[in-house]
């Protein structure tokens, strides 16, 4: 269902309060430069710190700027079900392709409750769901045997693993079959994740380097592992300078540097990053040849 370069967007701000003209041209450049699909209201578009009203405006501004160019993979997760379902339910009522949903954070239920979780959404609102695994952030994970249980759904249609194991790819493909979609939710892994039969990363580093990303995509895709493995080599300084610091901080700045039309403004409790990260995404960027 979805392949390639897929940013998970930055949410850009201006005084405190949704940059929508720089959100435009973010979206924009993005579709221009190649990408595959766009992930608005994910962890580094800092949906955690937007009220709904501000998540459902972010999602609405990104389909209806996309127009149809690209899908759109709302982030719709929630630590609670029922916020989780609202935002899917908005984001199928505005013309999303599907949802990404996290694993509840921090009320850290047991593998029966993520799979109770996940399937209270499935049964309630038919928007294709992408599980996003992410257990450095929210503690729990999604064990591959959940993950299969959950694919046995018509509605759970892939995953983002952001697991950092990269084992897992092929452990979920023989659980969940090869039509099951994984995207890489780490891009210094998205080789790895692509050579054993992924389909795509939902990046962050494609904020700042949107063509080389889908490049890299393209050649993964094709089978051409020389041209990916150089593209992953120019890259892989970025994706490491983009959590020298406290993510999404790093991506911020290095895309102010990139695109100066596009502030860094961050919102608390997430502060600018630190001078030495900041020379590290200097120096990423120089040696990715984006500045």
């Amino acid at each position: 269902m979805f392949s390639g370069s897929i940013p998970a967007l930055v949410t850009p701000f201006r005084d405190g309060a949704i940059d929508e003209t720089a959100l435009r041209a973010l979206i924009d450049w993005q579709i221009e430069s190649g990408s595959s699909a766009l992930v608005p209201c994910g962890t580094t578009g800092e949906s955690a710190t937007m009220d709904i009203d501000e998540h459902h405006r972010v999602i609405a501004l990104t389909v209806a700027q996309a127009a149809g160019r690209v899908p759109v993979i709302a982030g719709c997760g929630s630590n609670d079900t029922m916020t989780a379902l609202e935002h899917m339910k908005f984001a199928q009522a505005e013309g999303a392709a599907a949802a990404l949903v996290v694993a509840p954070y921090y009320n850290r239920p047991n593998q029966d409750g993520v799979y109770a979780h996940f399937a209270y959404l499935a049964e309630r609102c038919d928007l294709p769901i992408i599980l996003y695994n992410v257990p450095t952030r929210t503690v729990t994970d999604i064990s591959v045997e959940t993950v299969g249980r959950l694919a046995a759904l018509p509605g759970v249609v892939g995953i983002k693993d952001a697991s950092g194991v990269a084992g897992r790819v092929t452990a979920q493909r023989l659980a969940c079959g090869t039509d099951f979609c994984q995207l890489s939710g780490n891009d210094d892994m998205a080789l790895a994740l692509m050579v054993m039969g992924g389909r795509g990363c939902i990046s962050v580093t494609a904020n700042v380097a949107p063509r080389l990303c889908a490049e890299f995509q393209a050649a993964c895709l094709a089978g051409d592992w020389a041209e990916a493995l150089e593209l992953q080599d120019r890259l892989f300084p970025l994706h490491a300078a983009l959590f020298a610091d406290a993510s999404p901080g790093p991506v911020k700045y290095a895309l102010n540097r990139v695109r100066p039309d596009i502030g860094a403004e961050l919102r608390l409790p997430m502060t600018p990053p630190s001078a030495a990260a900041r020379a590290k995404v200097d120096a990423a960027l120089e040696i990715a040849e984006l500045v």
